[in-house]
């Protein structure tokens, strides 16, 4: 049935379900530091959410799709975090104010209870 499709791909070309990679869009310079400028807002964010010893960093890559955005955060102990955006290059604002203060908040919730689990409870509190 992938011979019906526009993504049927090519011999030696393109795979089946890919596109053309001329077909998929491409950061201009200033798109790309736009985008940047929002990821790094997105970090600092999280970054004042959580103690030093997280680490937390960001990257703009191109996908399957197009352009790519990911936001990551190791917490100390446990699995790392990530979020990710395919931007709408069309839109005034790729990523907007709400998605940037939500999407820190979640990051910075995500890494701190996933430190909670990788302890799991073995901590006595020191208060009640």
């Amino acid at each position: 049935m992938n011979g019906n499709t526009p993504y049927a791909g090519l011999p030696e070309t393109t795979n089946a379900g890919q596109q053309m990679p001329d077909e998929l869009p491409e950061l201009t310079a200033d798109q790309r530091r736009t985008l940047r400028a929002d990821l790094s807002e997105i970090t600092r964010r999280v970054r004042a959410y959580l103690p030093d010893e997280y680490v937390v960093g960001a990257e703009v890559s191109q996908g399957q799709s197009g352009p790519e955005a990911m936001v990551a955060v190791q917490p100390p102990i446990g699995h790392p975090i990530s979020a990710g955006f395919e931007p709408d290059l069309d839109a005034e604002e790729y990523i907007t104010e709400n998605d940037r203060e939500e999407v820190a908040r979640g990051l910075a919730a995500s890494a701190a209870l996933q430190v909670k689990h990788a302890i799991n409870d073995d901590i006595s509190p020191t208060a009640r």
